[in-house]
């Protein structure tokens, strides 16, 4: 025992002898504050991962033997994992690997891309990597696009992909990136990629369509890829001087909160962000981070 916990273990033991047994006891059961984040930094972009992932509780409080999981990436463009137009492979891979090691029995991977899905699975590395990992990888069937109630802020309905819907388990895994007109891409944003029809007829009323896709969808647990961030000409990139390496993952259940948190990391405040000012007044998630218990490893 080092001198620390020695001097905590002394204050806990005094504190028990000048309380009553009930209160000394209450005292003792008290568990330690639920974490709403982690953010990990390290130079192995799967280590990071699953440290994250470990440090919330570990995957197994998240997936069941028997699951079937999808994990939902941003494979949106023809770019590469330097370029951080995609979500990191590294990052993905590892997410895949944990499902199965908590004995998931079937994690599938996929996105609805802007441009080439062939091209894009291949040139972000996700559709190899996440492929040796274990996952299904596959493209979107168009016929597997369903019409579905949303009731929400201004979406009734839209058609969704069912996979997301029917899967026993869904995570998100977005990538951190500037984009035009919502301001940046995080994780509330990720789910364009499960909707069919014409996506950008929600341009109009894009924060709101934002929040009522991310209510639908409801995933267990998000981690946001903050390897490589996207700093300028989003979401799609191309150039590496708009590339920033934080070598960075922030792991949650609040998409509301990680969202707030990512902003912090283009030198913005999640309220600057109207899907998390929407977010938070739908009561989906919490936008103050001083009100939340972050630990950063």
């Amino acid at each position: 025992m080092n001198r620390r916990r020695f001097l905590q273990a002394t204050a806990v033991a005094g504190l028990g002898l000048s309380l009553p047994p009930s209160l000394s006891n209450l005292v003792a059961a008290t568990p330690p504050p639920k974490i709403d984040l982690v953010v990990v930094q390290g130079s192995s972009a799967a280590q990071i991962t699953r440290a994250a992932i470990d440090a919330l509780g570990g995957i197994r409080k998240f997936i069941s033997r028997g699951d079937v999981v999808v994990v939902k990436p941003n494979i949106g463009w023809d770019r590469l994992p330097e370029q951080a137009a995609n979500t990191n492979p590294e990052v993905v891979a590892e997410v895949v690997r944990l499902c199965i090691e908590a004995g998931a029995k079937k994690v599938k991977v996929f996105d609805r891309p802007v441009n080439d899905a062939r091209r894009c699975y291949v040139q972000s590395g996700i559709a190899a990597s996440a492929g040796a990992a274990g996952a299904e990888v596959s493209y979107m069937d168009d016929r597997k696009f369903r019409d579905m109630e949303i009731k929400g802020i201004v979406l009734s309905s839209w058609p969704l992909y069912t996979e997301v819907i029917e899967a026993d388990k869904v995570i998100n895994i977005p990538i951190a990136k500037r984009h035009g007109e919502a301001k940046l891409t995080l994780s509330m944003k990720n789910w364009m990629g499960v909707m069919g029809g014409s996506r950008y007829r929600i341009h109009q009323k894009l924060d709101a369509s934002i929040v009522d896709v991310a209510m639908k969808i409801k995933p267990i647990l998000t981690v946001l890829d903050a390897v490589r961030i996207l700093t300028g000409n989003g979401p799609q990139g191309g150039d590496l001087r708009d590339v920033k390496r934080l070598d960075t993952v922030i792991a949650g259940t609040d998409q509301v909160a990680i969202d707030s948190y990512g902003a912090t990391l283009f030198g913005m405040k999640g309220s600057e962000l109207g899907y998390v000012r929407l977010g938070q007044e739908a009561g989906f998630g919490k936008m103050d981070l001083a009100k939340l218990v972050i630990r950063k490893i």
